[in-house]
């Protein structure tokens, strides 16, 4: 006695198709079960009760399927004493369009059973069903029980392999299929694409291109291209266009799309915008692809302006766009145009649950303005990682540790898991705090209670953590002990803690890491050079820069900027091209007399020069930040807040100028750097002198 036991979902109970093996292998039915079960749910005017009473199996079968009832006509297969190709044909269809492996598998079985061989044509769906569904070990079953195999068996599998990358496979059937066509090439060509793997990609198109049955078509050239950009090959993605032009396949909006593609990724971001503006049917993926580059290649104003195009052109931007668009407003602090899109994303409805809310609570964040990145945060349903993760490093960076500290609890409460990054955002918070001893217990929660394995930033958080607290004994035990090799990041943490508390021993240990690791970085020899100035060590002092100018090391210059009435202002230090640099000369000369009756006392221990105090306190006097806030202290209604940006850390002097000129002219003064916000109020800053 032998069963076939169909799994029916929902209203359908289990039912088992029980075969007594006769000499005639008659089926015998439990007829009063199956029509119980079956034509109580079932259906349209009773025309599929009437069809099966009148043995008309096939049409009951066909209609069921065209309902997309497929648990049902699998059932009705027992009712048929030898079903024909036909059948299973049509059930094995809608297995394959419902991605149904289960009953696929279940057909399949009946087939043995009813004793029907399939031929060609079935067996042929069968692979696909197989191969489409993941099942590539049966798809292989079925393929090698073939007595006869055409050329959409050998393409189905090898097509089967290589999407889900299991090239070596593929490329096996690829070389023993007796005859290839465009299917065949263009399958394995995609196939090393996909999968990371461009040079043996452009291999294969070579080969095919030498083939004498064989001619690329809009997919293959377009497979072709990716690869070239892949290896970002202007050359070779040169001769593809040159190719296309020949053979005419330049009309496909496919291959347009694919051409701009790879000049966007091999750097000719103009040949890029060329080929955008030939298409004429761009959609939302076009569009978005080429803002993207321009953005990826460092043009931001164009990258923007084409985005103002595309809500211009009455194609709506999708999640992808925004969220492209969000990430280049956090890069570039654009917050003002990241507040439009933020605008127009509210005007037309987006998915709170997109990702593209993610990036609008990264934008904020990373633009300092904690306040609108909650809020944005709080209307998400179910945030992910992404979004928790952003905030809680945003508050890090705006002087709110105790803040992400606690957005970090609430996570774990929330059942979402951390993943390393978040835990950066934690140390980065605990480390701004000084809140040593709770960072070190994150650390080390991070594997004991999480699972997850220390990376080296999180070593890089701790060394930063301890060498900020002054506690470098223990830093030089946790760098020795570590499981990996320290990287620029930590030693670069080291050695600014060295700065901070005038280390010279370990400033130098970590000066020599980073001059192996990367020697052409400025930023070690001016550190380097100011904790010996702080030390009076001009000696010292001149054989750093005598090195710099061997290695042929230049200092990046400071530079700051705001943003007036949309219009963006760049300050070089000493910089005395404004337009309005007499009137801020003299708002510094008179703010200075009063920051002085206040009691401010420049700070000329990281004047790199061994000059006369009056002259060192002139240098002070205009940095690009003090410039840029003068600026914006000028240039604006009393009570303003003004928001500046610095591209390097704003030195120990301009910090506390900054705090008085907070003060006098009672303003919210908000600075962002290199490494974090300082927002300044009432001669205070977020930071509490902790950074």
């Amino acid at each position: 006695m032998k069963s076939l036991t169909l799994k029916i979902p929902r209203s359908f109970s289990l039912i088992c198709f029980n075969r007594t093996h006769s000499s005639s292998s008659q089926t015998q039915l439990n007829k009063p079960l199956i029509e119980k079960t079956f034509f109580k749910s079932n259906t349209k005017d009773g025309l599929i009760s009437r069809l099966c009473k009148d043995g008309k199996f096939k049409e009951a079968i066909d209609i069921l399927c065209e309902q997309k009832h497929l648990a049902e006509a699998i059932q009705l297969l027992n009712r048929i004493d030898r079903p024909s190709a036909s059948i299973y044909s049509t059930l094995l269809q809608l297995c394959l369009q419902q991605r149904a492996l289960v009953q696929g598998k279940l057909v399949h079985a009946h087939t043995k059973v009813s004793g029907f061989v399939p031929g060609l044509f079935i067996c042929n769906r069968l692979i696909d069903l197989y191969a489409k569904c993941g099942s590539l070990v049966d798809a292989q079953k079925v393929f090698d029980e073939m007595s006869e195999r055409d050329l959409c068996s050998w393409n189905t599998m090898i097509s089967g392999y290589a999407k889900v990358g299991l090239l070596g496979e593929a490329r096996k059937l690829f070389d023993e299929m007796p005859e290839k066509d465009n299917f065949s090439w263009t399958a394995m060509i995609s196939g090393y694409v996909r999968h990371e793997r461009p040079k043996e990609a452009l291999q294969l198109y070579r080969m095919m291109q030498r083939h004498d049955n064989s001619k690329s078509n809009k997919f293959t050239v377009s497979s072709a291209l990716a690869a070239s950009a892949a290896i970002q090959s202007l050359r070779l993605g040169k001769e593809i266009h040159g190719f296309i032009m020949r053979t005419g396949l330049d009309s496909d909006e496919v291959v347009w799309s694919a051409l701009s593609d790879m000049y966007g990724k091999c750097g000719s971001i103009e040949e890029a915008k060329r080929i955008f503006d030939k298409m004429v049917n761009r959609d939302v993926v076009s569009w978005t692809a080429m803002i993207d580059r321009y953005f990826e290649d460092g043009k931001r104003e164009e990258g923007f302006a084409l985005f103002s195009e595309l809500m211009k052109s009455g194609i709506r931007p999708n999640e992808f766009t925004f969220a492209g668009v969000l990430n280049a407003c956090a890069h570039h602090a654009a917050e003002n145009l990241g507040k439009q899109v933020h605008g127009y994303m509210t005007r037309i409805g987006f998915d709170p649950l997109s990702f593209a809310s993610s990036a609008l609570v990264h934008m904020y964040s990373k633009c300092g303005n904690t306040v609108n990145a909650n809020m944005v945060f709080k209307g998400m349903p179910h945030p992910d990682v992404v979004s928790w993760t952003s905030l809680i490093v945003g508050y890090a960076q705006n002087g709110q540790p105790y803040e992400a500290l606690q957005l970090f609890e609430l996570l774990l409460k929330s059942g979402t898991k951390p993943d390393h990054i978040t835990f950066v955002g934690v140390l980065s918070a605990c480390t701004h705090a000084g809140l040593v001893e709770k960072g070190l217990e994150y650390f080390h929660s991070i594997k004991a209670k999480h699972g997850l394995a220390h990376t080296a930033d999180h070593y890089a958080c701790v060394v930063d953590l301890l060498a900020r607290a002054g506690r470098f004994e223990e830093a030089e035990n946790f760098i020795n002990e570590m499981p990996m090799k320290p990287d620029k990041f930590l030693w670069a943490s080291l050695i600014g803690g060295c700065r901070i508390h005038g280390n010279l021993k370990l400033a130098k240990r970590a000066a020599e890491a980073l001059f192996e690791i990367e020697p052409e970085n400025p930023a070690t020899y001016i550190t380097l050079a100011n904790i010996y100035a702080t030390g009076g060590m001009w000696d010292e002092v001149t054989k750093v820069r005598k090195t710099m100018d061997e290695r042929g090391v230049i200092k990046k210059p400071g530079l700051s900027w705001i943003e007036i009435k949309r219009e963006v202002h760049v300050f070089l230090v000493g910089d005395k091209s404004h337009l309005r640099y007499d009137e801020i000369h003299f708002f510094l000369h008179e703010l200075s007399k009063r920051m002085k009756e206040e009691g401010y006392v420049p700070d000329t221990n990281f004047v790199l020069h061994d000059v006369e105090e009056e002259q060192k306190e002139q240098n002070l006097s205009y940095h690009s930040e003090k410039l840029a806030v003068a600026f914006g202290i000028i240039s604006t209604p009393p009570g303003t807040p003004i928001k500046v940006f610095k591209n390097l850390r704003t030195c120990v002097d301009c910090h506390t100028a900054i705090k008085f000129i907070s003060k006098i002219a009672n303003r919210k003064i908000i600075v962002r750097d290199s490494n974090r916000f300082h927002c300044f109020e009432y001669g205070n800053c977020s930071c509490r002198d902790y950074w």
